[in-house]
């Protein structure tokens, strides 16, 4: 009776041991890695901070986000293959996309969109949706929102008033196929390279000239080692807030709930401070650094541009999906 009870006893204090144990897995606090290539100061880090933010509070402590910017995590490709892997949760992505899908990469072309109003019409409509289920297949990557950059401008070191002063220049663009091919047909020299390595190839001559947002350009200070920012309004912007599906899967529907919801608030606050920052940004460049902002007549650039979209569509096979764009943009 003696040996009884005290096996008795080992097994009640196991089962007891046992439900402690699935009662810690159940609060366990799980971690959530963010990665953008941009600088501390810039609004990507902005929109994480708020992302962080709401996760945090709706969690009740329970999720946690650490953010990782300046390419702590690899560049914008290396954060795309992470999270196909699951070694990063969730990052800012844009244009990479393109290397790993075809549909998306119509969306880089220079000049497809010619108004603000037409990006949102695609990126929020059906034809967004089917993009983003695309990516989902292609990549193993949920594109959980899009989020605004107002369109692209060009810095350069010399003046460019016309697509002929773009002759000879050796511009940075993202590593992205359709970027390339427009820029060369607009007569620059595009020269593919990580954003990170941006300011450094401005700063010893490496390129000449680089094309992103105003936000972008003042995060990254560019405006330090270049002297004039061109209004070619050649790209109107978006950043995917996207994460890994094999971190996404793992969530309870609760937790999947609380994603989605930090992921709107998140994209409301960052698509208002672009819309707000943009003047004030771009008159702190002049006034403190001394920058000079030209406003050159866009049509003759998009006059270069508009016919490198139809082959560069073929050339990927994707030509019926930019009818269908241009179709839904009444063209």
């Amino acid at each position: 009776m003696k040996k009884f009870a005290l096996f008795a006893a080992a097994v009640a204090m196991a089962g007891a041991a046992a439900l402690s144990g699935c009662g810690d897995k159940q609060d366990e606090v799980i971690t959530l890695k963010l990665g953008h290539c941009h600088a501390e100061q810039d609004q990507w880090q902005e929109g994480s901070l708020k992302f962080k933010e709401e996760l945090e509070k709706l969690s009740n402590g329970t999720i946690k986000v650490q953010i990782y910017p300046n390419s702590t995590l690899g560049g914008d490709r290396d954060m795309v293959e992470g999270m196909k892997m699951g070694t990063v949760d969730l990052a800012l992505v844009a244009g990479v996309f393109a290397n790993f899908d075809d549909t998306i990469s119509i969306l880089e072309l220079p000049y497809l969109f010619r108004s603000y109003d037409e990006y949102k019409k695609i990126v929020t409509g059906p034809i967004g949706k089917e993009i983003e289920a695309n990516i989902l297949k292609s990549c193993n990557v949920r594109i959980l929102d899009w989020w605004d950059r107002n369109s692209r401008q060009v810095t350069s070191n010399r003046p460019v008033n016309t697509p002929a002063d773009l002759h000879g220049l050796k511009i940075r663009v993202p590593e992205i196929p359709a970027m390339v091919d427009v820029w060369r047909a607009m007569g620059a020299t595009p020269t593919p390279m990580a954003m990170s390595e941006v300011y450094t190839g401005l700063q010893q001559g490496t390129i000449d000239a680089q094309e992103n947002p105003i936000a972008t350009i003042y995060g990254a200070r560019l405006q330090e080692v270049q002297k004039y920012i061109v209004m070619t309004n050649h790209k109107f912007e978006y950043v995917t807030l996207a994460m890994s599906e094999k971190r996404f899967s793992s969530l309870t529907d609760e937790q999947k709930g609380w994603v989605r919801q930090a992921a709107k608030a998140a994209t409301e606050f960052e698509n208002n401070l672009v819309a707000t920052d943009e003047e004030k940004l771009l008159k702190e460049m002049q006034e403190n650094n001394g920058i000079e902002v030209i406003y050159p007549d866009i049509k003759p650039f998009a006059d270069l541009a508009t016919p490198a979209h139809l082959p560069f569509a073929q050339r990927i096979g994707q030509e019926a999906f930019l009818e269908r764009i241009n179709k839904e943009l009444g063209r």
